[in-house]
């Protein structure tokens, strides 16, 4: 019986000894694979860099057509061909469509008879004149000498100012038949729609077969794209910061003809041609406070077409010794930005600054840095005011030296 009570009791022990050593391996700190168990972090570091920079602005612009013009129907009658590709290149003169002539050539067939019948009319009465012109030459000595009657003379005179009138009347008759004629040509012509500029001609508005008149619309549209216009708003403050500048007419336009547009195109490549300033609008616009700018592209092969879109980007001033830092090296917290600074026993400073400009992968910073400082690039995270780290020179720095 004792040695039963003896068992028990070891047995009782022995759990309790498990379950003490389970409690205290749960409250045991484990130690993680690569933690750092002392010494400083190591960071990667840049120096603060002051040098002058070129300050860019970017707008969204709209390409469009150096010139575009509508082709419209200046007769009625129906499409009897199209002479063009849409979509291809075209001259100026090249035949797009083709009304059918045939009712406009039997008006010209018929303008062109009534000019010849005017014409016989017109020899008519000059014959006629001629012969009442030779009765009064014939009777106005007789008449002197009352060998004829005064009477015959008179009406030899009237004769002759009725047939000069009736001669006016057919040359009259002829004007009218040669701008019958020249109407009727024009209308001919008319049914011949050709390209009015030399460029791309658009997709046809307008199908072979349907009937076109004035009113219809565009039968189709050709533009010029090479070069092509860029249209792009800058803003009212934008531009009077330019004009001030630049507070004279000649040093706005060198200005201009200097001014160097990079174009962004729609995939993200940037387009190979740079472009130049073309023109700045007359007025701001009143609902959105901004002026719109052209520029004009090279546009060799017509690659860019009208409509589409892409971001401008130029060099717009010249900023004079900008302290520039990595963009990854600024932290926003709470609207603000701010810095990890090492100073030179390898401590760690948290800096608020005020940054500028972007440039590039860089920040411009307006104030809070000095030239020289260095900065943490990598491990901001894992660092804090106070802290002793292990500097290094930033990787993408060293490889890009």
């Amino acid at each position: 019986m004792k040695m039963l009570s003896k068992y028990k009791l070891w047995i009782g022990g022995a759990l309790c000894l498990a379950v003490i050593g389970v409690i205290i391996g749960a409250l045991r700190p484990k130690q993680v694979s690569g933690a750092q168990t002392g010494g400083p972090a190591d960071v990667e570091v840049v120096q603060v860099e002051q040098k002058d920079v070129p300050i860019f602005g970017e707008w969204i612009g709209t390409l469009d057509g150096m010139t575009n013009a509508d082709v419209r129907a200046q007769v009625t009658g129906y499409l009897l061909r199209q002479g063009y590709q849409e979509g291809a290149f075209v001259r100026k003169g090249q035949l797009l469509f083709e009304i059918d002539p045939r009712p406009f050539q039997a008006v010209l067939d018929q303008a062109e008879g009534q000019l010849a019948q005017a014409m016989a009319q017109l020899a008519n009465a000059q014959a006629v004149q001629g012969r009442t012109e030779l009765d009064v030459n014939r009777y106005a000595p007789l008449a002197k000498e009352q060998a004829a009657s005064q009477q015959d003379l008179d009406n030899a005179v009237q004769n002759n100012m009725a047939a000069k009138a009736t001669v006016a009347t057919a040359e009259a008759q002829i004007k009218s038949a040669e701008a019958a004629v020249e109407t009727a040509k024009i209308n001919l012509d008319f049914t011949r729609l050709v390209a009015p500029i030399e460029g791309v001609a658009g997709q046809a508005q307008l199908q072979v077969g349907a009937l076109v008149n004035p009113s219809s619309g565009p039968v189709t549209s050709v533009s010029t794209v090479d070069p092509i216009k860029v249209y792009f708003t800058v803003s009212e403050s934008e531009y009077l910061d330019w004009n001030k500048r630049f507070p004279t007419e000649s040093t706005r336009e060198a200005a201009g003809k200097s001014l160097r547009l990079d174009l962004i195109l729609a995939d993200g490549s940037t387009y190979p041609h740079q472009g130049t300033f073309y023109f700045a609008d007359r007025q701001v616009n009143e609902s959105t406070g901004a002026i719109r700018i052209a520029g004009l592209f090279p546009n060799p092969g017509n690659i860019l077409r009208p409509g589409g879109y892409g971001r401008v980007r130029t060099a717009v001033r010249t900023q004079k010794d900008a302290l520039l830092v990595p963009q990854r090296a600024v932290s926003e917290l709470q609207g603000g930005y701010q810095v990890a600074v090492v100073d030179g026993e390898n401590k760690v400073s948290i800096r608020p600054v005020k940054v500028g400009d972007r440039v590039g992968t860089e920040w411009i910073v307006a104030e809070g840095l000095k030239q020289g400082e260095r900065v943490i690039v990598e491990g901001v995270q894992k660092v804090g005011p106070g802290m002793q780290v292990n500097p290094k020179p930033f990787a993408a720095e060293t490889k890009a030296r």
